[in-house]
């Protein structure tokens, strides 16, 4: 019978029948290699004549403490994870190169070691030397943490066995390989079965592991999928290089909220913690100029204030132009064909820009009301109360329909001085916390009332 090849893209992860030279979907050049099958399990045959042990059974129902955590100094850490560390579980880090990934890792594992957790920190990128002066820059020298430099997985398996830590960080998976796979580190093959191996430790010895991987141009952690899928937890630490504010994002948790975020601010000693993220986003804030709204969202369990920037000018192309940063394109198109069929304020010929100040990514459809009023405002040159906040999701039909968790985005908003908001009808306000609260049904009816037209 003739051998079924299979090839895959070490960028994207993506699987061919043959190779190319250039991946068809994410594009990228020379990253097409032979994947290597794995050996044929056993026959139906063979599984009939031995069968296997029996698998206890459980019902729903339990007593069962919920798991401990180990809690570091690092409380935006510790939110993002849902309260701490759990032992046995396995974290996988991903963000942009030089983002702060390896800076976060090292002082979350000397906060770790401080409270007593055995910690080991491999970096398969940096020699020892290298993490020893990155250590001396963030004042962490001192620190009772266990430093190594290695890629053999099977030689750090072997010391891991031996020391026997309660947490063991590994930078990055990507440098990491196994000798008896048949691929370069960095491939499909070695990322997947160094993960499971990783994996499989910690649920074995009970030592939480953290993995650090690489990210792909178009932000996904770059290998197989299936690491994902084989971690309990998947963080990505975000942010732009102009900016030194950082995210730190949950997008899965099996032991907390999904969705969480924690806030960090890049400073010469380090990444400080961010207690009040509302305030640092709207501290450069100053008087009131057109194009500018500002929208009370939910991150995870925590409401977020942020300001949505707009700027609307006459396009000197055929065709205009539309760039956005920290949100959806395709959902500020929608915005746009809406405002034009439902309201009659049209867009063509003028090129539109939208910004989310402070360089964080906003992904809720909340945002749309915020979005709009920041376009409008942008268009009439005509500027929003400084002490107004906008929220709502706009329908295809120009209806506004209500955001979740209203109460809590109103006392966010009262507690950092804003007097008014400007909400869709029908939402649970609750006392509206003490603002004044302007409710409107349809986006024509906001038009209308806001800027006087529709």
């Amino acid at each position: 019978m003739a051998k079924s090849l299979s090839y895959t893209c070490t960028a994207c992860g993506a699987s061919f029948s043959k190779w190319s030279g250039r991946c068809d979907a994410c594009g990228e050049w020379n990253t097409i290699v032979e994947e290597k099958p794995l050996s044929a399990g056993p026959s139906a045959k063979s599984l009939g004549a031995k069968r296997g042990a029996r698998v206890p059974l459980h019902d729903l129902s339990t007593q069962e403490a919920p798991p401990p955590r180990n809690q570091s100094d690092l409380k935006e850490l510790d939110r993002v994870l849902g309260g701490g560390l759990v032992n046995a579980s396995a974290v996988l880090v991903g963000g942009d190169p030089g983002i702060g990934k390896s800076t976060l890792l090292l002082q979350a594992a000397a906060k770790f070691a401080a409270r007593g957790t055995r910690t080991v920190y491999v970096s398969g990128e940096e020699a020892s030397a290298q993490v020893r002066l990155r250590a001396q820059r963030l004042g962490l020298a001192d620190s009772p943490v266990k430093l190594a430099s290695e890629t053999n997985l099977r030689d750090i398996l072997t010391t891991l066995e031996a020391e026997k830590p309660d947490l063991a960080i590994i930078d990055s998976i990507q440098t990491m390989w196994l000798d008896n796979v048949e691929s370069a580190p960095g491939s499909v093959s070695q990322v997947r079965a160094s993960a499971h191996e990783l994996t499989t430790f910690a649920k074995r010895t009970g030592t939480a592991v953290i993995l650090v991987g690489h990210v792909t141009k178009e932000g996904q952690i770059a290998g197989p999928r299936v690491v994902e899928h084989m971690v309990d937890t998947v963080l990505y630490f975000e942010g732009e290089r102009g900016h030194q504010f950082r995210i730190l994002r949950a997008v899965k948790n099996r032991f907390g909220p999904a969705d969480e975020i924690g806030v960090f601010e890049m400073t010469g000693k380090g990444l400080a913690e961010v207690a009040n993220p509302s305030a640092l986003f709207l501290s450069e804030r100053g008087e009131p100029a057109p194009g500018s709204a500002v929208f009370a969202g939910i991150e995870g369990t925590r409401p977020v204030l942020c300001e949505f920037q707009a700027l609307v000018a006459p396009s000197p192309h055929s065709q205009s132009r539309r760039s956005v940063l920290g949100w959806d394109g395709g959902r500020l198109a929608m915005i746009l064909a809406v405002l034009e069929a439902r309201c009659g304020i049209p867009f063509t010929g003028l090129d539109v820009y939208l910004n989310v100040a402070g360089g964080i990514k906003i992904s809720e459809p909340a945002a749309d009301l915020a979005v709009a009023a920041a376009l409008l405002s942008a268009r009439e040159d005509a500027a929003l109360p400084a002490d107004c906040v906008v929220f709502g999701e706009i329908s295809l039909s120009g209806a506004l329909r209500p955001a979740s968790q209203t109460e809590n985005r109103l006392k966010e908003a009262q507690k950092l001085g804003f007097t008014s908001a400007m909400v869709p009808s029908g939402g649970k306000t609750g006392t509206g916390a003490g603002l004044s609260l302007r409710q409107m049904g349809d986006l024509t009816g906001f038009v209308g009332e806001v800027f006087g037209a529709g």
